[in-house]
């Protein structure tokens, strides 16, 4: 028989076999406990038996790929994969009712995550800091740099070339003429805010430049925004007008921003780990920090297209911002510390 012959039947059939025998044992023991697991549920379960659960599921996924590069036979394949599916549901798949994990993850998992990060969310914040303080100083020594500065489509008609009585006019909305469309507003700005913290985490494999650029870049246009205000006299009334979502919804795209910069930080500095194994595990918490700062924008919506528009006041304005930033840091500093931090793994 030449090298480049296929195997014979009788010898793929053979060396299936062997393959089989030195490793069905452990196959049919995670079949069992499978088979306990879903009839009865996996509390019935003994402690050395979860431990062992996982074990023989790797295995199995290794006699897979193995059956796989050295083609077995379509039966011992077919049991593979099937067993492999059951595994990875067993082994992975939640075990909490959808209410339950909601509750653990808003009250553990994600002010835990952010703790973690807290480093990383701290550098985001600073560089949003240093953007809002260079758009603040260029548009306060030259307006017409604003124009340079902020998008035409999101300025509107709130340039330099705008009267200071519209300026007025964006901020309060007197004669209730915003109420039309109020909800269509706040889902567009979810939106939209979204999209700007997703993205500061997304391009974080670029080793975070683009997370820079983008946190930078929207603390300029904020910047530039209120330097404008301030010069018609309206700073206090921008504030007033912007915090009571802003503190939200800015920490949230912050909370995005440092998120990506963890990525970043592992595939930079790994340290004494792999590159694979330190972002699997900075990932993680990664994710949790995302899907959490995605349900902040959600609440930043609902203040900016009803709370904001709806209270003219200005001390109630501040009253809600200053609420929302003191609840906002009880929760990330106390929330989960009772049950414990989440390790590492």
């Amino acid at each position: 028989m030449s090298a480049g012959a296929p195997n014979p039947p009788g010898a793929r059939a053979l060396r299936s076999a062997r393959f089989r025998r030195e490793r069905e044992a452990a196959w049919a023991e995670l079949d069992g406990l499978l088979a306990r697991a879903e009839r009865r549920g996996i509390e019935v379960l003994e402690p050395d038996e979860l431990i062992r659960l996982p074990a023989l599921y790797r295995a199995t996924v290794s006699s897979l790929s193995v059956a796989r590069a050295i083609s077995l036979d379509r039966n011992v394949l077919d049991y593979l994969e099937n067993l492999a599916r059951r595994g990875y549901f067993m082994v992975y798949a939640p075990r909490l009712r959808p209410r339950e994990a909601l509750a653990a993850f808003l009250g553990r998992g994600f002010p835990a995550a952010v703790r973690d990060a807290r480093w990383h969310v701290l550098v985001a914040a600073l560089i949003m800091a240093l953007g809002i303080a260079t758009g603040w100083i260029a548009v306060a020594r030259d307006d017409a740099l604003f124009d340079a500065l902020v998008p035409e489509a999101m300025a509107e008609d709130r340039g330099p070339s705008a009267s200071t009585e519209e300026l007025r006019d964006v901020l309060y909305d007197e004669d209730g003429s915003a109420l039309s469309g109020l909800q269509l507003f706040a889902s567009f700005l979810f939106t939209h805010n979204a999209q700007i913290g997703i993205m500061s985490f997304a391009f974080s494999f670029a080793l975070g430049v683009p997370t820079f650029l983008l946190l930078a870049y929207n603390g300029i246009v904020l910047g530039a925004f209120a330097a404008l205000h301030q010069g018609r006299g309206l700073g206090a009334d921008f504030w007033g007008w912007v915090l009571p979502h802003g503190v939200t919804e800015i920490g949230a795209i912050v909370l995005c921003g440092g998120a990506g910069l963890m990525i970043a930080d592992s595939l930079i500095f790994p340290g004494s780990e792999s590159r694979l194994d330190r972002l699997a595990r900075q990932g993680r918490k990664a994710g949790q920090i995302v899907l959490g700062a995605i349900a902040m924008l959600l609440v930043a919506a609902l203040i900016e297209g009803f709370f904001r528009q709806l209270v003219q006041d200005i001390l109630l304005r501040y009253a809600l911002a200053a609420s929302t930033l003191i609840l906002w840091g009880l929760y990330f500093t106390l929330a989960g510390r009772g049950a414990g931090e989440p390790g590492d793994g």
